[in-house]
């Protein structure tokens, strides 16, 4: 039986696990700073620590990837802006430990020569900016932040920059462009951020976990985090686990560990109830149905049974829940926050929904499957970011598990299920 890791999550108990004093002096900044930079870099590539914003590309990689010696600034951009349905753990890690996240920003910003940082976070977590705000304005007083940090000669300026609400702008290169002052759209590339990103200099993106997850390694050692999770999916992560489980919440152990341990620990469904779908990584991942409890939840083996770990967002759905009902409001989710930038996700989404809609209705025919599957076959990989890609997973994926389910609204002309049930305040007995 695996058993939780609670390191980003350890303090959360405490009344003040959100201030300087609650979280503790900043041992790992102070570690790395007596470094080289290039000793850093090598710590957490030794690690394996991949990206917890869910696309999992190796951090000390991309940290790697900075061009030294170019006579450019660079800067280091945290990728705040957590808005898909069910991902929900950077918002509580923001609010309990804001302060592990902003002594990774210090150690990943002078690992990759950085003097200024900024954390975009989206707009609508008003408390969690002002949590933020608090953190850093700590920090600064403290000397942790400003000029020559430690004593090392070490200087870092970091801002907490607020979005305005668009989901877009949790792809990297929307979020620069928004972060720059301009309309929040993907870019073209290459060329890639490492080398012309915020204000067209050398640039790190990395997601809340990723950067929290770095005074750790630091303090503690590569071997240490390498040590947990598997042998390519190394450390621990948050678990966010919704909907209809006993005990929903975040469960910070390593990865690899099975749905079937995490609802163990959760309660189980809840009561009287049984396991219908789940998402392994929130809405954009392709669903997973009762057949996939024991699959490791780590990067290889959930992409080896179709889907993709992503942000560890999973979303539990158990016999009340119409899944045609669920995929249209992911759906919808999908088509609102579309930037329209390029033609198969911003057409692609619009007639998804609107075939989606009438399916669940009961209204359609057999035929419209097919014209679902083929409209996902023209945004999948041709869409100019992972958002049309995104949107296509659960297309796809609840035909594949669920067919017969479409088929009955068309049988009986309208929805099977009653979706009171399905609310998970409801009475569902």
């Amino acid at each position: 039986m695996t058993t939780l890791t609670p390191v980003l999550t350890a303090n959360w108990d405490r009344s003040d696990s959100f201030t300087l004093n609650g979280y503790g002096e900043y041992k790992a900044a102070k570690k790395a700073l007596g470094m080289d930079p290039d000793a850093v870099i090598q710590a957490v590539k030794d690690s394996g620590l991949r990206g917890r914003g869910g696309a999992g590309f190796p951090t000390g990689m991309k940290w790697g990837f900075i061009p030294q010696g170019d006579g450019k600034p660079h800067y280091l951009v945290v990728n705040a802006d957590e808005s898909e349905p069910g991902t929900c753990k950077d918002i509580p890690l923001m609010m309990a430990n804001p302060h592990s996240l902003v002594e990774g920003v210090i150690i990943t910003s002078y690992a990759i020569r950085a003097n200024q940082a900024f954390i975009y976070v989206r707009g609508e977590v008003l408390h969690v900016i002002r949590r933020l705000h608090a953190a850093v304005r700590e920090a600064y007083e403290a000397g942790l932040l400003g000029k020559d940090i430690f004593g090392s000669g070490y200087d870092l300026d970091l801002v907490v920059h607020a979005g305005a609400g668009a989901y877009i702008c949790g792809e990297e290169t929307a979020l620069l462009d928004s972060l720059e002052g301009y309309r929040g759209q993907p870019r073209l590339k290459p060329p890639f951020p490492a080398v012309a990103g915020l204000y067209a200099c050398p640039t790190v993106i990395n997601n809340v976990e990723s950067v929290a997850s770095v005074p750790s390694i630091i303090a503690n050692g590569a071997d240490w985090f390498a040590r947990m999770g598997t042998e390519k999916s190394t450390g621990f992560g948050i678990f966010s686990l919704s909907g209809h489980v006993t005990r929903p919440g975040q469960y910070e152990a390593p990865l690899g560990i099975t749905l079937r341990e995490l609802l163990d620990m959760a309660g189980g469904i809840r009561a009287g109830h049984r396991l219908k779908f789940w998402t392994p990584g929130g809405s954009s991942t392709p669903i997973f149905t009762d057949e996939h409890l024991d699959v490791p939840l780590d990067f290889e083996s959930v992409g080896a049974k179709g889907s993709m770990l992503g942000t560890r967002a999973l979303q539990i759905f158990d016999e009340t829940t119409c899944v045609v009902r669920a995929v249209m409001r992911w759906t919808e989710f999908y088509a609102h926050e579309s930037c329209g930038k390029c033609t198969p996700c911003r057409e692609g989404t619009y007639w998804l929904k609107q075939v989606l809609i009438r399916l669940e209705k009961g209204q359609g025919t057999e035929e419209d499957l097919t014209t679902i599957t083929d409209i996902a076959d023209n945004i999948l990989g041709r869409s100019f970011c992972a958002l049309g890609d995104g949107a296509t997973s659960p297309i796809h994926s609840s035909v594949k598990y669920f067919r017969e389910e479409y088929l009955k609204h068309f049988e009986i002309g309208g929805c099977p299920f009653d979706h009171a049930p399905s609310t998970a305040w409801g009475d569902a007995k």
